[in-house]
């Protein structure tokens, strides 16, 4: 650029600044870019040193790339200027369009601030436009055209190969590669951007296979049963796919399996466990029909799963094999409630089943008791006629609160009498064998065992399925047997004690025990402990009359 008047000097230039700008966009890495723009300078614009301060992200700029003089590049490259100090560069000087020239006349204010600089002293200058060694020349890049935009960086220059300050023509030529170099830097970072986003795809990509592998293996190869299934709209619950041990677990296919949801394999007792168990976090304890029509006591324990992050939930569920923990359960359950010699319920459960059928309002207490009253305060048809509440001074009732009227089947004892009235009740049979303490004294208490587990026997048979029998401890049983009238009770007692009386083998001899019952009813209002001591009260009055009896038929 000796003479920029001259066209060209003018054309030559141009053809450099495009070889220049050509090989910006050729660039395969950010880092190449930069350095790629700091060469240009050298190459195509005539400077010998020039330095790219690229902005990083916190809004300082450092030196990423220099060219022209490998001292400089050792003492610059890499080094940070704070952006108080460039916003101050930038704001002095000498503005040439886009470009800020600050003379040396004005930079040696800049020497002793933070942004990483080369210069040497020299001769004042010999003519107006020579160039001076401490004179500055700044091309800032934004990421719009005419300085528009966010600031991305700066280019400096130094020391043009002619001597001079650039004229109108490397003035121009100086911001349109400013221009360019901001393009290729942006461009540049998209495509870094866009490497870094596809690396990082790449390896979510990975990962989330490899998580989706460890998934299916654990699914697949759990040891227990594990079951995904819809949530949600028609097909809600409906399994979708199953592994290998709920399928062992339930004897059906996999593809078979597919046709049902839990809610169909569920025992019908516990479709309302399975309904009440939660979707997420929810446990349950229920059974599940297997192919061959028997049921398997399992655990169910769900979780909720999201497909994708605004994609379709599902229900994932654990299913473990819990068969011997309920056997077990059961039986220490039944142990704890039933006799161990004989089987039958003992004294404890007895007294539950008993209590079950019993509430604490005795009969007379009902809504019927106001309604039947009649007298002052009611009209003929039961009506109150002194302005109380309807059920006021009823016992039972509060205010206007028809508390009586629930789903308890009150008990009412039949009317006490040789009559039998029709009415129907709980008869409670008290049982206690007659002979049975001389046999034990006997012959032993294994030949007393045999008798008591026989009298059990007995005793069963001769009543109905609904029916309870229990041992109250020692020789006394009792039988609970609901819906009989008076008749009815005492038929039950004659056709018990008759079973009782034929004699028992044990190891090779025969034995023989009577049997007293006494007849008692259970009726609300009564307590457990109550009926049974108004059965065993007739049992011994019973007995007593009955020895009277076999003592004057001996006189």
């Amino acid at each position: 650029m000796e003479t920029e008047s001259e066209p060209y000097v003018r054309l030559a230039t141009l053809r450099q600044l495009h070889q220049v700008v050509a090989e910006l966009n050729t660039a395969r890495s950010l880092a190449d870019t930069l350095q790629t723009v700091a060469d240009g300078a050298i190459t195509g614009l005539g400077f010998e040193l020039a330095a790219v301060n690229l902005v990083r992200p916190d809004g300082d700029l450092v030196v990423a790339a220099v060219a022209g003089s490998a001292g400089a590049e050792a003492l610059m490259a890499g080094r940070v200027g704070s952006r108080a100090a460039w916003d101050r560069r930038l704001s002095m000087g000498e503005r040439w369009g886009d470009l800020i020239f600050i003379p040396h006349t004005e930079g040696w204010v800049l020497d002793d601030d933070d942004v990483p600089q080369w210069h040497t002293a020299g001769p004042a200058p010999r003519f107006p436009d020579e160039w001076h060694s401490m004179d500055r020349l700044f091309a800032p890049m934004y990421t719009a055209a005419n300085g528009g935009g966010e600031l991305l960086g700066v280019i400096s220059v130094d020391r043009p190969r002619n001597g001079r300050r650039p004229g109108a023509w490397g003035q121009e030529a100086l911001q349109m590669y400013a221009f360019q170099s901001a393009i290729a830097i942006s461009n540049a970072r998209l495509r870094a951007n866009m490497q870094r986003a596809l690396v990082r795809l790449e390896r979510e990509q990975q990962a989330l296979r490899a998580s989706e592998e460890s998934f299916r293996q654990a699914f697949e190869y759990a040891p227990s049963g594990m079951a995904v299934a819809e949530m949600g709209g028609d097909q809600h619950g409906r399994l979708l796919r199953t592994n290998d041990a709920l399928c062992r677990l339930l004897g059906r296919p996999a593809s078979g399996m597919r046709r049902y949801s839990f809610s169909d394999l569920v025992h019908p007792e516990d479709i309302g466990t399975l309904l009440r168990t939660s979707a997420e976090g929810g446990r349950a304890e229920l059974r599940l029909a297997r192919r061959d029509g028997t049921y398997v006591w399992v655990s169910l324990r769900n979780s909720v799963v999201a497909d994708t992050a605004d994609g379709p939930r599902f229900l994932l569920t654990h299913v473990e094999d819990i068969e011997e923990r309920k056997r077990h359960e059961l039986q220490l359950a039944h142990r704890a409630s039933h006799d161990s010699l004989t089987g039958l319920p003992n004294s404890a459960e007895l007294r539950a089943r008993l209590g079950a059928r019993l509430c604490s309002r005795p009969p007379g207490s009902m809504a019927d008791a106001y309604a039947s009253s009649g007298g002052p305060g009611s009209d003929p048809h039961g009506f109150r006629t002194d302005g109380k509440e309807p059920f006021e001074g009823i016992d039972g009732f509060e205010g206007n609160a028809p508390a009586p009227f629930d789903h308890h089947a009150h008990l009412v004892a039949p009317a006490d009498g040789p009559a039998d009235d029709g009415s129907k009740g709980l008869a409670v049979l008290f049982c206690d064998l007659d002979g049975f303490k001389s046999i034990n004294d006997r012959f032993g208490h294994n030949t007393g065992d045999a008798v008591l587990i026989e009298v059990a026997r007995r005793l069963t048979s001769g009543v109905r399925d609904g029916d309870t029998v229990a041992r109250l401890g020692g020789d006394e049983f009792v039988v609970l047997a609901d819906g009989l009238g008076t008749a009815d009770a005492q038929d039950l007692a004659v056709r018990l004690r008759n079973a009782i009386i034929p004699p028992i083998r044990v190891e090779g001899r025969a034995v023989r025990v009577g049997a007293s019952f006494g007849i008692g009813w259970a009726s609300c209002g009564m307590t457990a402990e109550e009926v049974l001591e108004s059965a065993d009260q007739r049992m011994y009055v019973e007995k007593r009359s009955r020895s009277k009896t076999n003592r004057r038929a001996a006189g």
